[in-house]
């Protein structure tokens, strides 16, 4: 019966990841990773240092994702969608080792439906992949230390027991294991360091001799040490520089409510009362459990402290390294420790139900609807989702003649993707016969922004008529003919926002693959 009810979960949270793949557009990052995809695998390699701040696995992944689902919006979130399935499953397994299978259903459950959880599997980037490879490399990170390195007999004079071929082999098996899943993880992203070195000490600790550790450091010593150069090159691109945009105390004092329903919600004062009460109802019973309040299985206690611990010191790390001026600090960038609280959570309401039954599940039912109603309401409302570049095409109408287009220099990638015929127009001047402008805000990690709407557009050349205005509620679209609709030549102006802009200029092509 709890086995269909994790199918029943599991087909719930796929449903919810591949049923609305296409609904919102590619937005800038997703852009580079399309246009990424689209090289030849040696071109994408060399290309990644100059416009990627992260680890080459994923592209290596999703270029072969590609060449059977295409490079459509669609075809390449789908790569993201299986692996945010395949988390849940995951993290079912993770729960159910810390506090059996009620936790690790519940567990499943806040996973499938976690808001944040579910964007991530929705965009062709890495992070669904990071939060896969964390959960894993916890769930056998854990299942290492409760299999010790050299059994030992009961009582104070006990000799020390060589192991036997079998325990032999399960251990090096597992150290090994633990060790892939581990170096992956680094080379999905650098963050996963913050993860990954806590359990590599640990397991450092409790190794008996110089083979264990051996094992265990071989292969995530051997991805840090080849993906080194690329780190420090990739450093000095500083991709990532529009984070410190805003504070490192606004963006921690973001960060919990991002958790909860994800970056943006409907009626988001109160889904975030709900989700949090909730999700305290779940951490309280885990207090309990832990101090000995709640009865435990053996190993169970001991099993929820070492996540814990684990969870507590991954998400301290990158908070003291920004501290400390080495700041990417962002919700994203520290998803790997989600999962893990969804666990945690877990083993918490399953803990609550031993004594309550009702209590706990209905704070689970809390959670759950809260999450649901943030993700139909990111699905129906655009002001919710990511940046329209798609509507803000459609709003140009169809290209069928050459015509100017003046929006944002870093504007360019993502343009690229649904207006192919794009190119960086040449000063001084222009011939045109129509003057596009078109903006999109710039939005600050957790800040939402409107674009500009300019009451009273000045045209951009002598003789120029507006011919169309889409004021849409992610983007400005205006459009400016020349009279008699002949082509003249015109010097660039700045954008709509009093800005400096970037001319380009727009061919008739067809539409994206």
């Amino acid at each position: 019966m709890r086995r269909a009810a994790l199918g029943l979960v599991l087909a719930a949270g796929a449903a919810l990841r591949f049923a609305t793949l296409d609904t919102q557009s590619l937005w800038l990052d997703e852009a580079v990773t399309a246009r990424l995809l689209r090289m030849d695998l040696g071109a994408m390699l060399q290309a990644i240092p100059d416009s990627e701040s992260t680890p080459p696995l994923y592209y290596l992944v999703a270029w072969l994702w590609i060449h059977v689902f295409g490079t459509g919006e669609a075809g390449m979130r789908s790569l993201s969608a299986l692996l945010g399935t395949v988390t849940i499953a995951i993290v079912w397994a993770l729960g159910r080792r810390l506090g059996g299978e009620r936790a690790g259903l519940a567990a499943a459950v806040l996973v499938a439906v976690n808001p944040m959880l579910v964007w991530f599997s929705q965009e062709a980037r890495a992070y669904a992949l990071l939060a896969l490879l964390s959960a894993l490399s916890a769930l056998l990170w854990l299942r290492t230390l409760e299999d010790p390195c050299v059994p030992r007999s009961s009582g104070p004079t006990a000799r020390r027991q060589a192991p036997g071929p079998a325990a032999f082999a399960r251990r090096y098996a597992r150290l090994l294991a633990w060790g892939a899943v581990a170096g992956l993880a680094l080379a999905t992203h650098y963050y996963a360091a913050f993860l990954i070195a806590p359990q590599a000490l640990w397991l450092l600790l409790r190794a008996p001799g110089w083979r264990e550790r051996a094992a265990l450091l071989a292969l995530p010593a051997a991805a840090a040490a080849a993906l080194a150069p690329l780190a420090l090159g990739q450093r000095e691109n500083d991709t990532a520089q529009f984070i410190t945009g805003s504070g490192l105390l606004a963006r921690l004092a973001q960060l919990p409510k991002q958790f909860l329903v994800g970056y943006d919600a409907p009626l988001e004062p109160l889904l975030v009362a709900v989700s949090a009460l909730a999700v305290v109802a779940g951490f309280a019973g885990l207090a309990a459990l832990l101090s000995g309040r709640i009865a435990a299985a053996p190993g169970e206690r001991r099993a929820c402290a070492r996540v814990g611990a684990l969870a507590a010191v991954a998400l301290a790390l990158p908070v003291l390294v920004a501290i400390a001026g080495e700041d990417h600090l962002i919700t994203r960038n520290v998803l790997f420790v989600l999962p893990l609280a969804c666990a945690l959570a877990g083993a918490g309401f399953a803990a609550a139900a031993r004594r309550a039954r009702r209590p706990p599940a209905l704070a689970l039912a809390a959670a759950c609807a809260a999450g649901l109603v943030t993700l139909v309401g990111v699905t129906r409302s655009v002001t919710l989702q990511r940046d329209d570049w798609r509507g803000a095409v459609r709003a140009l109408g169809p290209i069928t003649a050459p015509r100017m287009l003046v929006t944002s220099a870093g504007s360019f990638v993502a343009l690229h993707y649904y207006l192919p015929g794009l190119r960086a127009a040449s000063p001084p001047t222009f011939t045109t016969a129509e003057i596009d402008y078109l903006t999109l805000p710039v939005r600050l990690p957790g800040g939402p922004a409107r674009p500009p709407r300019p009451a009273q557009p000045v045209a951009p050349a002598a003789g120029f008529a507006l011919i169309g205005r889409t004021d849409a509620e992610t983007f400005t679209v205006l459009r400016w003919a020349a009279p008699a609709a002949a082509p003249q030549p015109v010097a660039p102006s700045p954008g709509l926002d009093g800005k400096p802009a970037a001319p380009f200029t727009v061919a008739p092509s067809s539409p994206p693959p």
